[in-house]
């Protein structure tokens, strides 16, 4: 409905989900790259007319049971967002959020605008000037990715003429542009009630989440302009041929200079009916959902490139788009790509798809659909942002969140004319559209270097045009901005947040349903099961095996082993008849691999482990509803026991995109890569985890490849070895587990299909209990740890990557094995991620992210940064935190406020919600590792019992951290200066 007074609406959704969900959302169309919605976004949040601290949004997430708290930015609107399972906790959420987009500091502060967005930076006039920011250094790591560029690039050429031409997140050489001005007057013109959109579900009462917001919104009259001037224009289809354009992108020394390339369509110039949406996504499954689709088969087998790119449809703006290409292209076969994808595309358009082949992806969409399975994140955010589709564009929100009638009339046009509603649309919205444009992106070893040099020269003249006086401005800025940041909230300013008390939180752990059953019927295999309440007449399936008796060398085989299971065919299945199977009878199957830890049988639960002990399995996991589920598990059978490995080309497809993803992910995500490296260093099962998935993993995927393409007999031996000493037929089945999920009528009407399948899987009954399977060393361990003294030594490493930010890791053990971990390390952890280490990598250092890990079971502890500006002051930040938790426990002592605010956090991020399946897995994962329910409520009450000692206790570990070392993602020149500031490492080249 619409408020009358302000104009603002708002739709509020009644229901009986507990995880109750507020979102504010804007229309913020920028006209150029200065990044201002973005900036605005980060800047709303720090201090408002009643909440006087200087980031809100910080003592939120230290002390509040949220499940859900952040903003986001489109290229055309700004939604800032909350979620709670306590209303108490939720209507706090919901003021300080209201109260903060309509009333923030950052309006009137410059000095907001300056930490978040953009500043100069100077301690010293012989110094040279520096750009500082939060944004500014956040877009300096997406520009740094070659996916993110040609991704930016791929939507600017095909809108030259509305918003979304322009960057909204900024581009990190306009973003210096933007004024104080410019930015608060951007707040004004877009941030009136009337161009907002208010959203509410859950369980909570309707009259006062309403009753409050209408105390924000009654201070608001009408908008001095409709809609603020916020209406989004469409682009019209103008060109009347193809556009090609060629950019660079930063590339490494050593890195091969291949090309990228995305071919870009304009769907649509006006809006499409809910059936035309429908059908254009059915339509994207059909030609690159899965490996067995027409497009993405076609390119991937193509061998002109080495990765599928781009995404095919993007509709979630005001048009919808479409983009396919390639990357690892070689220069010779760019235009061969641009060219395929249209034939492709031609030819289905002329012979259409077959019903197998539709049949798979309507079923894949329709269970999808139904299900509505959004796991840990807030169904109703998910619900909010799909009524935003059309709800920002003055359209009904729930216009497009109704998928029956839309069903029921594409279902009747495919009963009536097979593919024919597809080769339609093919024609219409694809071949016969010229408004498309090519881009090609082009390998530059000489950018990064370039774009360094241009920033030096750009600040150096700023700084040759300024007088002595306009410079000691610009130091005293600098030196006024740290001490803000440096400083403390005043008492009177953090009394202004509200807050719950210990005694507004549960107590009691969540505990989940497990019924376990060894050797059920005699088969030898354990099951078990979890009884929930209604799962919608759908089985949530794992079904896993035993890793334990490979070869170490093996393991960076095992990620490629379980693609390989789904994407090459199986039995009398070909690649393509197996997804389509897959597809039209089930919710989706996919293979996992898991290592995880395993409490030592006599060993205290609190106690660290030796690393000795861990679970290796295979997880086949897949869902259908109950009268599927015996196609489900043939499926199941099917692909453990007889997947078509014997099929060179597609493995090489599959480890060419394997190597190509990984390369652009070190680039994006170092941090991540940085911490597998620390944990590689202190634990078999770490160690483990970095082979298979880290940087060690990059170098097995070349090694792999390169045997592939040269020698592949001897490849194919080791898979097919692999795949029969995992099916040993007189040990398998002990180490087999079979996880069920379902309410009690799935459960009862599956039994014959689980009793058919445990009797047809491979193996004999064995008479090993399950458990007694792991009662020894697991038999890795000798051998990787000799490994991981050669390959992940306890040095400092720097990894060496085309990039204009950094990524810092630091990180050793804090306990030794069999000493005990306290639940208060939940509340530590969290204390320092939002405190100290927030404060300082983040606000004063100009980081997108600086946090820790730690990981009670083994004792390690890591500290990481993400888009860091810095490499050398981040790791004296990180030295400091022992002195900084030492000191911040004398400071608890006399304020158990500040205590009270720091558990509450902590056992917020204990109670997450959980979705049928992930409570099902999460229960299988706690009895794989052999933790019980005293253990969980024994954590939970040491957490809820946190004293300001064990803040000392803990800071006195971090300054005595054992086998402490580095691990760095960043640019040659970053490294050269950290050395020059005393931190050198031994680096290795990457990307």
């Amino acid at each position: 409905y619409r408020h009358k007074k302000s104009g603002a609406e708002l739709l509020s959704v009644a229901t009986d989900d507990d995880n109750k969900v507020f979102g504010i959302t804007f229309r913020t169309p920028p006209t150029d790259s200065t990044g201002v919605p973005h900036i605005l976004e980060h800047s709303v949040l720090c201090g408002s007319r009643k909440y006087k601290t200087k980031d809100p949004f910080v003592q939120l997430l230290q002390g509040s049971l949220q499940t859900f708290l952040n903003a986001f930015t489109y290229p055309d609107r700004t939604c800032y967002v909350v979620a709670s399972q306590n209303t108490k906790d939720f209507y706090n959420l919901i003021n300080v959020y209201a109260d903060a987009v309509y009333h923030p500091r950052a309006t009137s502060d410059p000095m907001v605008h300056a930490q978040e967005g953009w500043h100069l930076e100077l301690e010293d006039k012989e110094e040279p000037l520096t750009y500082k920011g939060v944004v500014f250094n956040e877009m300096k790591g997406v520009y740094s990715s070659p996916d993110s560029l040609l991704m930016r690039e791929s939507q600017r050429s095909i809108f030259p003429d509305n918003t979304y031409g322009v960057d909204s997140g900024g581009d990190p050489t306009v973003i210096p542009d933007l004024s104080f001005e410019q930015f608060a007057d951007f707040h004004k013109k877009f941030y009136h009630p009337a161009n907002s959109r208010i959203y509410f579900s859950g369980d909570d009462d309707v009259l006062e989440r309403l009753e409050i917001m209408a105390g924000y919104l009654d201070e608001f009259g009408p908008s001095p302009e409709s809609k603020p001037g916020s209406v989004i224009q469409w682009q019209k289809k103008k060109f009347t041929e193809p556009v090609w354009e060629r950019h660079p992108y930063p590339a490494g020394a050593d890195q091969p200079e291949t090309h990228m390339l995305t071919v870009n369509w304009l769907l649509n110039d006006k809006p499409m009916t809910p059936t035309e949406e429908l059908t254009v996504n059915i339509l994207d499954h059909l030609l690159l959902g899965d490996t067995s689709s027409v497009l993405r088969k076609t390119l991937m087998e193509s061998g002109l490139g080495a990765a599928i790119t781009g995404g095919g449809l993007s509709d979630e703006l005001l048009q919808a788009t479409y983009s396919i290409g390639m990357k690892g292209v070689e220069p010779n076969n760019v235009a061969s790509v641009e060219e395929l994808v249209v034939n492709t595309l031609k030819k289905v358009s002329e012979e259409g798809f077959d019903e197998e082949a539709i049949a798979s992806s309507m079923n894949t969409i329709e269970f999808s659909l139904r299900e509505f399975n959004t796991g840990s994140f807030p169904k109703g955010l998910s619900f909010m942002l799909g009524a935003m589709g059309h709800w920002i564009y003055d359209g009904s929100p729930t216009g497009g969140l109704k998928f029956e009638e839309p069903l029921a009339e594409l279902k009747a046009k495919i009963a009536e004319g097979g593919s024919k509603v597809f080769q339609d649309m093919i024609k219409e919205l694809l071949l016969e559209n010229t408004h498309r444009t090519t881009i090609e992106m082009v390998p530059s070893k000489t950018l990064e270097a370039e774009q360094e040099k241009a920033e030096k020269d750009r600040l150096a003249e700023i700084k040759a045009s300024l007088s002595d006086d306009e410079l000691q401005e610009i130091i005293d800025k600098t030196t006024e901005l740290k001490k803000l940041q440096g400083a403390e909230d005043p008492p009177e300013a953090r009394a202004t947040i509200p807050s719950l008390e210990l005694n507004d939180l549960t107590r009691e752990t969540t505990e989940y349903p497990i019924d376990v059953k060894e050797n059920e019927n005699d088969s030898g295999v354990t099951v078990v099961r979890h009884e929930l309440g209604s799962t919608s007449g759908i089985a949530y399936v794992n079904f896993g095996v035993d890793l334990s008796g490979l070869s170490l060398d093996d393991l960076p085989l095992l990620p490629l082993m379980t693609r390989i299971m789904t994407d090459t065919g199986a039995g009398e299945y070909s690649d393509v008849a197996l997804q389509r199977r897959i597809g039209t009878h089930t919710g989706g199957v996919d293979v996992d691999n898991m290592i995880t830890g395993v409490k030592k049988e006599g060993a205290a639960q609190d106690a660290v482990g030796e690393g000795k002990h861990f679970v290796s399995k295979m997880f086949i996991r897949g869902k259908a509803t109950s009268d599927k589920v015996d196609e489900l598990f043939s499926i199941f059978n099917l692909i453990l026991t007889d997947a078509n490995l014997d099929s060179q080309s597609k493995v090489v497809e599959m480890l060419k995109e394997t190597r190509t993803r990984l390369e652009a992910s070190v680039q994006s995500a170092g941090h991540s890569y940085c911490n597998m490296r620390l944990s590689a260093r202190h634990s078999v099962p770490g160690y483990i985890g970095e082979k298979m998935s880290g940087l060690t993993y990059l170098e097995s995927v070349k090694e792999i490849l390169k045997q592939a393409e040269e020698d592949w007999p001897a490849l194919l031996a080791r898979l097919e070895k692999i795949r029969s000493t995992i099916l040993d037929e007189t040990s398998c089945r002990a180490g087999m587990v079979l996880d069920i999920t379902g309410d009690k009528n799935v459960l009862t009407k599956i039994q014959p299909s689980v009793d058919k399948f445990l009797n047809e899987i491979p193996g004999k009954p064995s008479e090993a209990k399950y458990h007694d399977f792991y009662a020894e060393e697991h038999p890795w361990v000798a051998e990787a740890e000799k490994e991981m003294n050669e390959i992940v030594p306890l040095d400092d490493e720097g990894f060496v990557v085309p990039t204009q930010v950094s990524y810092v890791g630091k990180g050793g053990l804090l306990y030794e094995p069999g000493e005990s971990v306290s639940g208060s390390s939940t509340v530590i952890s969290k204390f320092l991620r939002t405190g100290y280490l927030w404060d300082n990598v983040r606000v004063i250092g100009g980081a997108y992210g600086g946090f820790c890990t730690f990981a009670p079971s083994n004792g390690f502890f890591s500290y990481l940064s993400y888009r860091d500006p810095n490499l050398a002051t981040t790791i004296d930040v990180y030295d400091a935190t022992g002195d900084a938790l030492i000191a911040a426990a004398e400071e608890l002592e006399n304020d158990p406020d500040a205590l009270a605010t720091a558990i509450i956090g902590a056992v917020g991020d204990l109670d997450s919600p959980l979705s049928p399946d992930q409570k099902g897995w999460l229960s299988l994962q706690r009895w794989l590792r052999r933790e019980d329910a005293e253990y969980r409520q024994k954590f939970r009450d040491e957490c809820l019992n946190t004293k300001p000692s064990d803040f000392r206790e803990f800071g006195e570990r971090l300054k005595n951290m054992k086998k402490g070392c580095l691990a760095v993602v960043s640019s040659k020149s970053a490294f050269e200066a950290a050395a020059e500031a005393g931190k050198s490492m031994t680096l290795k080249e990457v990307v």
